[in-house]
């Protein structure tokens, strides 16, 4: 959650912030704040709202420092408001901060340093930071003891990037939990928590780990240690997507515009990882844990929202072909309930940012108790992909909408991928491995021809854009689907939406049903055809109104339903990556009709760095 944003140098440092602001607002745009060096002194502007509210605010006013920090802000303690924006400051304002994360031993903190004298003018937990620093800076005359002394006695998580007037040429950094990446330019340096926010500028980049700080100065370059003192050689990394793919690129939104790059996701997913003569598929990044990952007796899968329902349809395709057991747990619920993990299972970890806080403590806690821990990833050089011993990326470039679309289908793409590779190795023959490669070497032209149904959803749109609740109803490898098209519409149309296994509904949904009860079907050709055709029919004897995602060339279910969307046909397991389409689309559509904020929908943040 949140976004950081610094920078060190000689050119004028405010619209460099504020750009990198503008490309991190998908984290937080509760409030905005920028805190520039001039002259000696610190000036901090900050507005509540989204980052426009900020430049309206600045505009007209001297902002010609060369060393500043910036942040956008998703509220987790203090209600969002101006006083409530970062930056923020010690008694004096003499030290200046940003923050990501959650300070969880913050109120005795904060009593202390009040029974110390201090006054508190926010409610936020970041505010207690520079107090603290300021409490130790009293008796520690150097500046970085005291801003590493104070580290230590934080509890929780952190991002921070940090100005003073004590040693004003220089730029503090420091990660626990909460990511930060140093680009590194001409004489200049950029601090982030996604480089998203810098690649205009760089793209050399260092990435700080857990317990690391950084000192960053234009006379001693960036100098890395541990908050214990101890100096870190750190690998200059190269980041190798382009801003283009950061950009609109005339779409009128980011989600619109990442729906419609799915073909060439999946396809990128597939790059270079398909052996279609042998039937094989090769991952390279998993080459280290290779062996354990075919050899684990069990797997599980733990992640967070899409990526969970993403896991669920993993969990039905090694199921299925593999053989093996498969749980899938919510990565939130994963370390507290002390699971059952023995050292040759394998625990697979999914998360688009890589830096999910839930996720990345069930990594931890798997790693352990001894299993073997592979990541899943989409952002490369991520917490959760440097934390892991092997794992896949998903390539599926930037995603900036905060409702994911075009990593969903590539998480589940890399899933087929690891499935078929793990069969292979067992009882999956090689005339089968063949089929499936074939099959999925033109799953991307598929998914070109289902993205064809977007008039058919928009009218559909038009039709229920205001009703206030929805089911949505699919079986076998659909039902995730379902759960993941409600969860579309609740995140960005907010419509209240549930999912359920089509069966189900007979156990307590269908006392909803009625004239004004929408009910989307997932109800695709498939060995649960004829039973879903059942569901649908109690539906329409209760006067529900229903609209389905079909098989093309169904005419069977076109007479039966009021609307029908047909999309292309797959093998089974990769038929929810075609199916997922018209729900995303129908979100989409929905929530723009509803005049809501589609990238950056109500109380939501891209990526959930906090618990």
């Amino acid at each position: 959650m949140c976004g950081i944003v610094g920078y060190i140098g000689k050119r004028d440092a405010y619209p460099i912030l504020i750009n990198g602001l503008k490309r991190l607002e998908y984290r937080g745009y509760d409030s905005a704040g920028v805190a520039l060096t001039i002259n000696g002194h610190i000036d901090i502007q900050k507005q509540v709202g989204k980052i426009a509210a900020l430049e309206e605010l600045v505009e007209g006013k001297p902002m010609q420092g060369t060393v500043g920090i910036a942040h956008t802000r998703w509220a987790t303690h203090g209600e969002p408001n101006q006083r409530n924006a970062h930056p923020h400051t010690d008694s004096n304002g003499d030290i200046v901060l940003v923050h990501n994360g959650i300070v969880e031993n913050y109120d005795a903190l904060r009593t202390m340093l009040a029974e110390k004298g201090h006054v508190f003018r926010t409610e936020t937990d970041t505010e207690t930071i520079a107090h603290l620093i300021e409490e130790i800076h009293k008796t520690e005359l150097n500046f970085e003891e005291a801003f590493r002394a104070a580290l230590q006695e934080l509890e929780g998580t952190y991002g921070l990037a940090l100005i003073t007037s004590h040693d004003p040429g220089k730029l503090f950094v420091a990660r626990k939990g909460s990511p930060l990446v140093i680009g590194i330019g001409e004489n200049e340096y950029f601090v982030a928590s996604d480089a998203s926010a810098i690649i205009a500028h760089t793209r050399d980049v260092v990435y700080l780990e857990d317990g690391e700080i950084a000192i960053i100065s234009l006379e001693s370059g960036h100098v890395t240690k541990t908050i214990m003192n101890e100096v870190i050689e750190k690998k200059i990394e190269r980041i190798t997507y382009d801003l283009e793919r950061i950009e609109k690129a005339g779409y009128s939104h980011f989600m619109l515009k990442e729906i419609y790059e799915q073909p060439r996701t999946v396809a990128d997913c597939m790059r270079g990882r398909l052996l279609p003569e042998e039937g094989l598929t090769h991952l390279g990044g998993l080459t280290p844990i290779k062996d354990k990952v075919i050899r684990a007796p069990k797997i599980i899968i733990t992640a967070c929202g899409t990526s969970y329902h993403a896991g669920l349809i993993g969990e039905y395709m090694i199921e299925e072909y593999c053989r093996l057991p498969v749980e899938v747990e919510y990565a939130s619920e994963f370390r507290y309930r002390d699971p059952i993990i023995e050292n040759d299972h394998l625990v697979i970890a999914i998360s688009q940012s890589g830096e999910t806080a839930d996720t990345l403590a069930a990594v931890r806690e798997a790693k352990r108790k001894g299993a073997t821990v592979m990541g899943l990833v989409n952002v490369v050089g991520s917490t959760i992909a440097r934390e892991t011993p092997g794992g896949t990326y998903i390539h599926a470039g930037p995603e900036i909408g905060v409702a994911s679309t075009k990593a969903f289908t590539s998480q589940v793409t890399a899933l087929a991928l690891l499935t078929v590779m793990i069969a292979r190795s067992k009882t999956m023959s090689a005339e089968m491995g063949r089929r499936i490669v074939q099959e999925l070497k033109i799953l991307p032209q598929k998914v070109e021809e289902a993205l064809k149904c977007d008039a058919q959803v928009q009218q559909v749109a038009r039709e229920f854009k205001d009703n206030t609740n929805f089911l949505y109803l699919g079986r076998g490898y659909n039902y995730p689907v379902a759960l993941e098209g409600a969860l579309k519409l609740k995140e960005i149309s907010y419509i209240h939406a549930e999912g359920y296994p089509a069966a189900e509904m007979k156990h307590g949904p269908i006392a909803l049903i009625d004239k004004d009860m929408p009910v989307v079907f997932i109800a695709t050709r498939d060995s649960t055809y004829e039973k879903i055709i059942s569901n649908i029919e109690e539906v329409r004897a209760r006067k529900g109104r229903v609209i389905a995602v079909v098989s093309e060339g169904d005419e069977k279910l076109k007479d039966m339903v009021e609307f029908t969307i047909p999309i292309p046909t797959t093998f089974n397991f990769l038929q929810p990556i075609l199916s997922i389409i018209p729900l995303q689309l129908l979100a989409y559509h929905m929530a723009v009709l509803r005049g809501c904020n589609v990238d950056q929908p109500r109380n939501l943040a891209k990526s959930v760095t906090v618990e």
